[in-house]
């Protein structure tokens, strides 16, 4: 059975690789990632602080005043403002710091208002791989796009800061799960190189696209409420998208669901216009896995291959703590909060072809360990450049973020390819789930700089070389087919 299971991609050969049904999949699916780009930095505007001073009643002071008379450090006790605050507009019109006062004594909620959102996402990845295997790909994607939609939406009427942190929260349960839930269902419906370049390069332009959309419209939206409709609106034209997609076929015959199977591929034969033969039946009825076993993530566990397998991948995984702690922090390359943002977003596009191209003609587990080690050596380097040399620590910065964003890329489109059919989208999402603790600590690392500059720069380089040193024990899946079942894994890792 495994066997007959495994031949799946030659079975639906005669569809060809990129057929009309095949482009269809491909773009829809790269369409409802940009959100994740949205969402994932969508905090670096909202979170902003605008310049701010003690609201003196009754007296309207000039900037010049303002800077003579109102000292920014002060040596005594502080004293706090009486009657609130004023924040500048020069920037913003407002964000949620100026919102709901989040200065001074509340300082301290700004950065946790980011970590209460990246662990939303991370229950949310851990929770959607375990419901994507048992219930389907499909489903879980669709409503991990409407819990986006629908509180991001929300977001405008908080009265509070407390319900703004908990409608934050629920968005952020649907922000990564749709991700995974888009990765495995392409690499499960798209064959060949095809799949290839949808996991690497397909899925991650998909975000980084949204990433690039999200300064420009926070440039011409300036308040933060604005910006979050504008954010969510757009999401409404991915309804139509329900009857556009199709369910990964490979998932409903490892639920025995033989006869919605067939129908897909048949409508895949009309919609490329090719002739749909009768051994099409004969087959899904051979691959048919008559066992109704639910798989959960405890079974990633159980045998000591997959264990071993799913340790060290959640450990490289932890590549993930210098992408958003680097993206963060090139935040603010610039002065204009827009552009730093936008050139931030832009760097990632190099970065995703290379995965690419190192997918599709290097073995995975070399290519890991590359990216790795070309993406500490540049930041334990920085700490060796002089301060008038700042253009050089830039550039060096700007390349441990593009080798460890290479990285990350590898890293979802290699974990989909290690896992069989019954468990990929839970391995995904534990993996997915431990990249999100690196978003949660991002910003407490990047606070670690207050002490030394280049602490957090040394920790960076650090873990990715030990994650390097990790990966060496991985098992290859290079030219490789997926596998279907548990016992096709185990062989491939002895």
């Amino acid at each position: 059975l495994a066997s007959l299971i495994l031949d799946y991609a030659e079975t639906i050969g005669f569809l060809g690789q990129w057929g009309r049904f095949q482009q269809i999949v491909f773009f829809s699916l790269v369409a409802t990632i940009m959100p994740n780009g949205f969402g994932a930095f969508t905090l670096v505007f909202l979170t902003d602080t605008p310049s701010h001073h003690c609201l003196v009643s009754g007296i309207n002071l000039t900037e010049d005043w303002r800077k003579s008379v109102i000292p920014i450090k002060v040596n005594l006790e502080e004293e706090g403002c009486v009657d609130g605050w004023s924040y500048s507009k020069d920037i913003y019109e407002s964000t949620i710091v100026s919102e709901f006062d989040l200065v001074c004594s509340n300082q301290w909620k700004q950065p946790f208002t980011s970590t209460v959102f990246f662990v939303g996402g991370l229950l949310g990845s851990f929770l959607s791989g375990q419901l994507s295997d048992r219930y389907g790909r499909k489903p879980v994607l669709f409503a991990a796009l409407a819990l986006q939609t629908v509180f991001t939406f929300a977001q405008v009427f908080s009265g509070s800061w407390i319900m703004f942190l908990i409608i934050l929260f629920i968005n952020g349960l649907g922000q990564m799960s749709n991700f995974v839930a888009a990765l495995v269902l392409g690499s499960e419906v798209l064959t060949g190189k095809v799949r290839v370049l949808y996991s690497s390069l397909g899925t991650c332009l998909g975000f980084a696209i949204g990433y690039m959309i999200l300064p420009l419209l926070a440039y011409f939206l300036r308040d933060w409420k604005s910006l979050s409709l504008a954010l969510s609106l757009p999401c409404v034209a991915y309804v139509p998208f329900w009857w556009l997609m199709p369910e990964s076929p490979r998932w409903l015959l490892s639920r025995g669901r033989v006869e919605e199977a067939e129908a897909i591929i048949r409508t895949a034969a009309k919609w490329n216009k090719v002739q749909a033969l009768r051994i099409i039946c004969e087959d899904c009825e051979k691959m048919q896995t008559h066992s109704k076993e639910h798989y959960n993530v405890f079974d990633l566990l159980r045998q000591s291959t997959m264990r071993a397998t799913t340790l060290i991948l959640c450990f490289v995984f932890t590549m993930i703590v210098g992408y958003y702690s680097l993206s963060f922090n090139t935040a603010q390359l610039h002065e204009n909060p827009y552009i730093s943002c936008f050139i931030s977003a832009v760097v990632e596009i190099p970065a995703y072809i290379s995965s690419w191209m190192a997918l599709l003609y290097l073995p995975r587990r070399l290519s890991v360990i590359l990216t790795l080690v070309f993406g500490a050596v540049p930041l334990y380097l920085i700490q060796l450049v002089p301060d008038d040399l700042s253009n050089l620590a830039l550039a060096l910065e700007m390349l441990g973020k593009y080798s460890i964003t290479t990285g990350s890329s590898l890293m979802f489109a290699y974990t989909a390819e290690l896992y069989p059919t019954v468990l990929r989208n839970t391995a995904t999402g534990i993996s997915n789930t431990v990249s999100r603790i690196g978003s949660c600590i991002a910003p407490l690392l990047l606070s670690l700089g207050m002490y030394y500059k280049y602490l957090p720069y040394i920790i960076l380089g650090s873990l990715a070389v030990v994650a390097a040193f990790a990966a060496l024990f991985l098992p290859e899946s290079f030219k490789k087919p997926l596998p279907e079942t548990i016992e096709q894994m185990q062989r491939r890792e002895r």
